[in-house]
């Protein structure tokens, strides 16, 4: 039995559709956790069990767990809280139901950074390497994703890349790091979650093909969408008032600039990509099938 947490988001929407396909074959049977089940299929509804609510809830992980030999744990942002709350606090009574079923493995969302000078004050990612060392205090056999940015941030851009051929970020413009797709993500979770022989607890980094700066995206964008497209650097104080004046927990938006701040310091460049940390996706595959259809409809 493997517990998918999310499984209507970026990333489990993409590993359940993976696990669906193997399930069968590999004789696993797949629970999800998910608010509102009508946002599954019906043909999904059909071939999983759903446990409705949300998987920060003590009653919702007990019953989810119950009989679970593996769990993927993502943890949505919540921008109503801090990022200890957030991550840690959400997560705690998950960790109490992973011990009291016993479940075996668990395989978590997380990031880049851990190892790293600029680990204790990244913001959002310190939080989730403290959440990692919560679920591995808990006994279980933890493999902890560790991703950099993902190309989907993009998508937010959509609108400003159409209207203006503008994105921003608030890094460097020649600042080069690993970029990844959320399906890579997924696959690499699922491959995990299917063949449970490791154990122990280790990081699994997931750093896309290559490294690329804003600058290298814009020039990429450019070609696929066939339109100029240009990248402008936004100031760390300037995103910081316009979080707070969309009324975010001030603590949250602290934690997305300290992050911001780490990542133009080179936070995701501490991992060395090899045949076993790269991903499959490219960039450009990734605008063709995804960024310019968004951009262009």
């Amino acid at each position: 039995m493997i517990v998918i947490t999310a499984p209507t988001g970026n990333i489990g929407r993409h590993l359940l559709t993976r696990l669906l396909e193997a399930a069968p074959a590999s004789g696993e049977e797949l629970r999800v956790i998910v608010r509102d089940p009508a946002r599954l299929s019906d043909e999904v509804r059909g071939r999983v069990e759903v446990v409705t609510g949300s998987h920060g809830d003590a009653d919702v992980v007990d019953r989810a767990f119950e009989g679970a030999d593996a769990v993927f744990w993502l943890v949505p942002p919540d921008s109503s809280l801090t990022p200890a709350d957030g991550y840690s606090g959400f997560t705690l009574p998950a960790v109490k139901a992973l011990a009291a079923h016993r479940v075996g493995h668990v395989v978590g969302v997380s990031a880049l950074g851990r190892g790293t000078q600029l680990a204790d004050r990244a913001g959002l990612v310190t939080a989730s390497l403290a959440m990692d060392d919560l679920i591995a205090d808990s006994g279980v056999a933890y493999r902890a994703l560790a991703n950099p940015s993902f190309f989907e941030n993009l998508l937010e851009e959509a609108e400003s890349i159409r209207d203006k051929g503008v994105f921003t970020d608030n890094v460097e413009a020649d600042r080069k790091a690993p970029l990844v797709a959320v399906a890579d993500i997924a696959a690499v979770a699922a491959k995990l979650l299917l063949d449970r022989s490791w154990t122990g607890v280790d990081s699994v980094p997931v750093l896309g093909p290559q490294d690329m700066s804003p600058n290298d995206l814009a020039r990429v964008m450019t070609e696929q969408l066939g339109r100029p497209v240009r990248y402008e650097r936004q100031p760390l104080d300037e995103l910081y008032t316009t979080l707070i004046g969309y009324g975010l927990n001030d603590s949250f938006v602290q934690g997305i600039v300290d992050m911001k701040r780490a990542k133009d310091e080179g936070l995701d460049a501490g991992v060395v990509r090899t045949p076993a940390t790269a991903s499959p996706t490219s960039f450009e595959q990734w605008c063709a099938e995804t960024l310019k259809p968004a951009v262009l409809s």
